[in-house]
């Protein structure tokens, strides 16, 4: 995993199951409140590990949205932790019925249903933390990403990676929402880091391509 300190946040990642989904536990340091994001497959010990290594206290789980690659292990976790799953309600019903979305399973995918929404703009605490909902669908049609302002910090999901953006191609995906999707990244302070599904940390300023992004994805 990878561990960067702030302030007074902690994030890890772990990249976990055949298409290595970044899970993370982000937790404010002042109260040991955490919160999961995105529990890939097989994710859940390493989690675990990290709640008890850092003495954490589990208060969400949160989804960016409801791929299965990054909600493989949402049973096992809840189990483990019986705290709310929060999702965007665009993106609901593909946790209640896996596969909805017109998506393959490799694995089998147990179906679970979440236990809060939110929406554009919304503001979630976490301890000291302040979590503020992007709507931002393209990749999904409730595709999120969580922005921690104070500590320059985005939570992408599957709609930023380093260089590159969440498939276009299956089946509920919506290019023309993307583009204005990543219109609001682009306004982002430069100096946010940007923590996505899959791949490697990235800044807002190093993807100075974003302005160009539906000409580059051939979608001009």
């Amino acid at each position: 995993f990878r561990r960067v300190l702030f302030r007074s946040m902690i994030i890890k990642s772990f990249p976990s199951g055949p298409f290595a989904t970044n899970a993370y536990v982000i937790a404010c340091e002042d109260t040991q409140h955490a919160a999961i994001i995105d529990p890939a497959p097989d994710c859940t010990d390493s989690v675990t590990a990290c709640i008890q290594d850092h003495k954490l206290e589990v208060k969400k789980i949160l989804l960016t949205h409801s791929h299965w690659d990054h909600t493989a292990d949402l049973h096992s976790i809840k189990a483990r932790y019986p705290v709310p799953i929060h999702v965007h309600p665009d993106d609901a019903e593909n946790l209640e019925n896996p596969g909805h979305d017109g998506i393959p399973l490799l694995i089998p995918i147990k179906a679970i249903k979440a236990d809060a929404f939110f929406k554009d703009g919304d503001s979630l605490n976490l301890g000291n933390l302040e979590i503020k909902v992007i709507h931002t669908p393209g990749h999904t049609p409730g595709g999120v990403c969580f922005h921690i302002e104070k500590e320059h910090c985005l939570i992408s999901g599957d709609t930023l990676f380093q260089g590159s953006i969440g498939n276009l191609s299956f089946p509920t995906a919506e290019p023309e929402r993307m583009w204005q999707s990543l219109k609001r990244l682009e306004l982002l302070a430069p100096q946010t880091k940007v923590y996505p599904g899959h791949g490697e940390d990235t800044t807002i300023a190093a993807e100075s391509w974003l302005p160009r992004a539906k000409e580059i994805f051939g979608y001009a």
